[in-house]
């Protein structure tokens, strides 16, 4: 078996979301398989952190400060990875995320909103950076998703809604593009990300969710780092339009925190 097949040597992966969670988890995996690694996201001070702990073990990393909502920062993030790597091999979209909010308090604007962040920001970066990956070779690109994004669960309507869309979107652009660039999504479990973390911090959360998780444990944003190498490198050349499920094998929400409807 050619367990070199895991490696991506040479490669160049830009990251959004890059400065913390299952972000930076990617950025580590990537680089220890022997990728340059584009990092990005909104917070410099934290981006440039995680640049430096990379760079400080020998690897090749970019830090680029980026607000995936703003189109001319998304531009601004192509230009800057190609003059200073010369190619792009795989964009893998992690910025995104919508907080749990009932739906009758829901905006028109917010809802537009998380359409903007978690769906029209991994767009114009794939649109971006397709003919780049074609002049390559071909290229890779990844989607985080998540579980909401086809379990229902009351509070979720923006974020799942948006997650929905981007994982329909994975798999048109799949289709649309192959066989030169592999479009795939990971439909992530509860994480343990920063996000989560606020939530975990009540009572009897966290033994909640762990409770309703086979696994009997949350994930770790390692868990969908080594997904995406999976899914970025050349191990698996023959998959593209699929969404992965990472879960603990979750049959459905694990969320255990009440969100009135409002109704009541």
């Amino acid at each position: 078996m050619e367990t070199s097949r895991f490696l991506l040597p040479g490669q160049v992966a830009v990251i959004t979301g890059a400065s913390s969670g299952i972000g930076r988890a990617i950025a580590q995996v990537f680089s220890g398989a022997g990728a340059t690694v584009v990092l990005a996201a909104r917070g410099a001070h934290r981006l440039f952190k995680v640049a430096d702990e990379l760079k400080g073990m020998g690897m090749n990393t970019i830090a680029v400060p980026t607000d995936v909502t703003v189109p001319s920062q998304l531009d601004a993030l192509i230009r800057t990875t190609l003059v200073e790597a010369g190619r792009i091999d795989i964009l893998v979209n992690v910025a995104g995320g919508t907080p749990p909010t009932a739906a009758l308090a829901v905006s028109d604007d917010e809802m537009m909103e998380a359409f903007r962040f978690n769906v029209l920001s991994a767009f114009h970066l794939s649109r971006a950076v397709a003919p780049h990956m074609a002049r390559v070779g071909g290229g890779s690109i990844v989607n985080i998703s998540t579980a909401l994004s086809h379990r229902v669960e009351s509070g979720f309507v923006a974020y799942g809604t948006t997650k929905a869309a981007l994982n329909h979107m994975t798999r048109l652009l799949a289709r649309e593009w192959a066989p030169k660039i592999r479009v795939n999504a990971i439909a992530a479990g509860a994480t343990r990300t920063e996000a989560l973390e606020m939530f975990l911090n009540v009572e009897g959360v966290e033994q909640e969710m762990v409770s309703r998780t086979p696994m009997g444990r949350l994930g770790e944003p390692e868990d969908m780092a080594l997904a995406a190498l999976y899914l970025a490198a050349p191990a698996s050349s023959w998959v593209t339009g699929q969404v992965l499920e990472v879960d603990g094998g979750a049959p459905g929400s694990v969320w255990p925190l009440p969100i009135p409807s409002g109704l009541e």
